[in-house]
């Protein structure tokens, strides 16, 4: 009895073990042509009608697709495999077969005016690069530095030495090297002194910033008086200002009348004829003056 039952569970096994073999062995008359890179497999075997009649059409498609992929995952396996975290890859080979585009080539872009003017007269592009070390660029942009420092501390440049100059006297070169130490990014506070070299006389005056936090009854004050201001109805005038200024206004309107009128006079005197002295003397009577010729009488 268990002799039996022994036998009929290797027989069991064995058919087991055919029915997993003949699910991943395809027999086909000729081989397929594979493109493992692109996972592509080629069927040159000739369809029978007959197959095709004696089934359904879709049934003979499906199970024609399923044998031909199956070829084609067993060469996929016969690639060699390795092993990324807890799953088996396979590495696969480069494509041998040329795909197609999708699109179609992209078409060249027509030259600009530039570019045609460029090809007639052989003018080639040259492309600059910012690696080349130029001293001259670097001595002006030095200049203009020291420029704009003078400028923030409204020193003349001329007298700081800062420029080329035949003779610098002391002052100017006490100033000249004043200001090069207070260039840096902490303002001279970690330049070296000199073995006799006196403190600088000015640095600036630094901004005076009220404290953030503390006692806040100063800016209190002057928001409450800033209210005052806008909402009384009388605006805060300053009397003796304005009366400057309109005294200011109404003596350069005067002086303009008096250079108008002065200028208007002195064009009629040039113009008009015969308003000056003549040879008898001042007064209409002259001869010059351009009065009538009096008759003597007795005469008509």
């Amino acid at each position: 009895m268990a002799a039996c039952c022994v036998d009929e569970l290797l027989a069991k096994a064995e058919r087991e073990e055919a029915e997993k073999l003949s699910s991943i062995s395809v027999h086909k008359e000729l081989d397929l042509d594979f493109d493992i890179g692109n996972l592509l497999a080629s069927d040159k075997n000739r369809i029978d009608c007959r197959d095709v009649r004696e089934q359904r059409k879709e049934d003979f498609l499906r199970a024609l697709a399923r044998g031909n992929t199956q070829l084609l995952i067993n060469e996929v396996w016969k690639q060699p495999t390795d092993r990324v975290q807890e799953a088996i890859v396979a590495k696969l080979p480069d494509p041998t077969t040329p795909l197609p585009r999708e699109k179609r080539l992209p078409k060249p872009k027509p030259p600009t005016k530039w570019e045609q003017f460029a090809k007639l007269k052989g003018i080639q592009k040259k492309k600059k690069t910012n690696l080349v070390w130029d001293e001259t660029r670097v001595a002006k942009n030095e200049l203009n530095r020291l420029k704009n420092i003078a400028r923030v501390q409204k020193v003349k440049v001329p007298g700081l030495g800062l420029t080329p100059k035949a003779q610098q006297s002391k002052d100017e070169l006490t100033r000249a090297v004043s200001v090069a130490k207070t260039s840096t990014a902490s303002m001279g506070r970690f330049q070296e002194q000199l073995p006799k070299e006196k403190p600088a006389k000015s640095r600036g005056k630094k901004r005076k910033f009220e404290p953030l936090i503390g006692d806040f009854s100063n800016e209190k004050h002057k928001q409450l008086e800033l209210l005052k201001i806008m909402d009384s109805k009388k605006s805060k005038l300053d009397v003796t200002k304005a009366v400057n200024k309109q005294m200011r206004e109404e003596d350069r309107e005067e002086a303009a009348a008096k250079y108008k009128k002065g200028a208007g006079k002195k064009g009629r005197r040039g113009n008009v004829p015969g308003k000056g002295k003549g040879k008898g003397g001042k007064g209409k009577g002259g001869r010059a003056g351009g009065g009538k010729k009096r008759s003597k009488p007795g005469k008509r």
